[in-house]
């Protein structure tokens, strides 16, 4: 889907960053997330969760994207698609950058993710922003070491360097 997604003039940020939402409920994004936003060049965004655990930042023209596929999945898997579209508007609302780099996060997300007034992770990944609530950020990290070695040698199996 990213292959898609309007070209940008400055590469997605690599890595985890450090961010904060206020008792606003507003994310303020590090300054290479909001070049990075701007650089796609859409004013409007998309806030939501698909899975409950984490936020999501859209450009609305990725997220333009994930409504036609959706509206392609409903002919093949409609329960799938009816789902991920119930879910993505039940925590989901428009939004934009305000002048401070800061993004308002829906109420119903932020206290769903217990993430109000509080430290969070951010990260970029197939052209939108993920949100992490420190509890979800270190049980991910606890999660995905299980095993790490193995996972890294079938890798380079495979050509990873």
């Amino acid at each position: 889907m990213e292959a898609d997604a309007r070209p940008t003039s400055v590469d997605p940020p690599r890595g985890f960053f450090a961010a904060h939402v206020d008792d606003k409920g507003r994310l303020k994004l590090p300054v290479n997330f909001q070049q990075y936003l701007g650089g796609m060049g859409d004013q409007k965004l998309f806030v939501t969760s698909i899975d409950g655990r984490t936020a999501r930042i859209y450009p609305i023209s990725v997220w333009e994207q994930n409504e036609k596929f959706l509206a392609e999945l409903s002919s093949e898997d409609p329960g799938a698609a009816e789902a991920l579209g119930f879910i993505a508007n039940h925590y989901g609302a428009e939004g934009k950058l305000d002048g401070q780099g800061r993004v308002t996060l829906p109420t119903e997300l932020r206290r769903e993710l217990e993430i109000e007034n509080q430290e969070v992770r951010v990260d970029c990944f197939l052209g939108g922003i993920n949100v992490y609530s420190m509890k979800e950020y270190e049980e991910r990290n606890r999660r995905f070491r299980e095993g790490l070695e193995e996972k890294l040698n079938s890798a380079k199996k495979k050509g990873f360097r």
